[in-house]
């Protein structure tokens, strides 16, 4: 038997009860010096979180102008009414009044459409803050890659086939009046 200090180092297999009488088999331990590092960083950079991946899905286009900033005032606006997610939330009704709400603000050399990327996500909480933050990031470049992600995810089209579902197979019972119906 050889020494614990060699490379080569084997340890003998148990035997198995049933088959005592099989010779033992011996399993060689891989030289750890052949075995390559598939990271060559040092270990308290390896220990470190991550600190990439976690960019916003929208992305916002360059501003060109200068001092540029969205007041306090316009986020409590758009706050005032926050989308949550809920089933009995209208998302086409969320998109009229946000957008009611941002195409009045005018900046000099800033898009509107910059103005409601910006502040889309102010006027999100719960399921639907949730929503955007599991879209990939740098997903959504344009106002109306947002509008139809958005509507696609909280007013699904299955939802309008039923709702239109729903209307063409109305039928009026006998003894009721149209506005009972």
């Amino acid at each position: 038997m050889r020494t614990r200090s060699s490379l080569e180092y084997t340890f003998p297999r148990r035997r198995n009860r049933r088959r005592s009488r099989q010779q033992q088999e011996a399993i060689p331990i891989v030289d750890k010096f052949l075995i390559q590092m598939a990271d060559d960083r040092p270990m308290a950079e390896q220990l470190q979180a991550p600190t990439g991946g976690f960019e916003s899905a929208i992305v916002v286009p360059l501003i060109n102008a200068q001092n540029f900033e969205l007041k306090s005032s316009l986020i409590n606006l758009v706050q005032n009414r926050i989308f949550r997610g809920g089933n009995d939330e209208e998302p086409h009704a969320h998109i009229r009044h946000f957008e009611s709400i941002t195409n009045n603000q005018r900046y000099p050399d800033v898009p509107n459409t910059t103005i409601k990327l910006l502040l889309f996500p102010f006027s999100l909480d719960g399921v639907a803050k949730t929503w955007l933050d599991k879209e990939p990031p740098n997903s959504i470049l344009t106002w109306d890659d947002l509008v139809s992600k958005f509507i696609n995810f909280f007013f699904p089209p299955s939802k309008t086939t039923n709702l239109r579902n729903e209307i063409t197979n109305f039928r009026q019972i006998a003894q009721e009046s149209f506005s009972e119906a």
